[in-house]
């Protein structure tokens, strides 16, 4: 099972997270790209860091919202939003292989995840913005989404992962951060969420049980004890015989 953390999400003298304590602990970096977070300083420490640990990089595009941390949607035209994704793995990148690594994967941040799960004209134009960077590259979504359905469209592998600290619904999207209980914090259930979505490949819901069956976990890394919950994960993985990998 793979473990990845949204990482690289600082800005300035503003920081988010503790990156290299979770670089100690994930098998995958989802590393900001500068448009709802991160700038040149922190995508290279971090792809630096990352590639020291042997971590897996992954391009962490969104919509350019720094001011809203890409967390609101943006009414933008495919082919713009197409560019916009070419543009943000390509700059990650530049700082992947000077590191000595190069980017593998890329997963959409926030609310440009939010809506390419369930809208396909926006699936479709992150796809097409992956697949002219290159096809090599495998796109991070969630389980039954737009993007999984098209990624083989645009010659591309779709990579199921699950959130084990973020409630669901029962149509297998994510309960959105304004309501109530969105964000699992107690480490025991996330632990165990974490255990039951890797060995079982379901999660309970307030309507019974989903079936996910993830290639991937995700701990967010702006989670308030998001290290320690990250260490949880892992070490119950480990005690339930789950080899802990990237996908890519």
């Amino acid at each position: 099972m793979d473990l990845n953390s949204d990482l690289g999400e600082g800005f300035g003298a503003w920081r988010m997270g503790d990156d290299e304590a979770m670089l100690d602990i994930v098998s995958s970096a989802n590393i900001a790209c500068g448009f709802h977070a991160g700038d040149p300083s922190v995508m290279r420490r971090v792809c630096e860091q990352a590639a020291e640990r042997g971590v897996t990089i992954g391009a962490h595009v969104g919509y350019r919202d720094l001011a809203g941390f890409g967390r609101r949607a943006l009414d933008i035209a495919p082919d713009d939003l197409t560019n916009e994704v070419m543009y943000q793995i390509g700059a990650l990148d530049t700082f992947a292989i000077a590191a000595g690594s190069g980017v593998k994967y890329v997963k959409p941040h926030g609310a440009l995840y939010n809506t390419a799960t369930v809208d396909s004209a926006q699936a479709a134009a992150v796809l097409d913005g992956i697949r002219r960077y290159g096809t090599d590259l495998a796109v991070l979504c969630l389980p039954g989404s737009e993007l999984e359905r098209l990624a083989p469209e645009f010659g591309l592998t779709a990579v199921a992962e699950a959130f084990a600290d973020r409630a669901y619904t029962p149509a297998g999207t994510l309960v959105s951060r304004q309501e109530p209980g969105a964000v699992v914090h107690d480490p025991d259930l996330v632990a165990k969420r974490a255990v039951t979505m890797a060995t079982a490949g379901e999660v309970e819901t307030a309507e019974g049980v989903l079936k996910l069956e993830p290639a991937s976990l995700c701990v967010h890394g702006d989670t308030p004890g998001a290290v320690e919950l990250a260490r949880r994960i892992r070490e119950g993985l480990v005690s339930a015989g789950v080899p802990i990998g990237s996908f890519a």
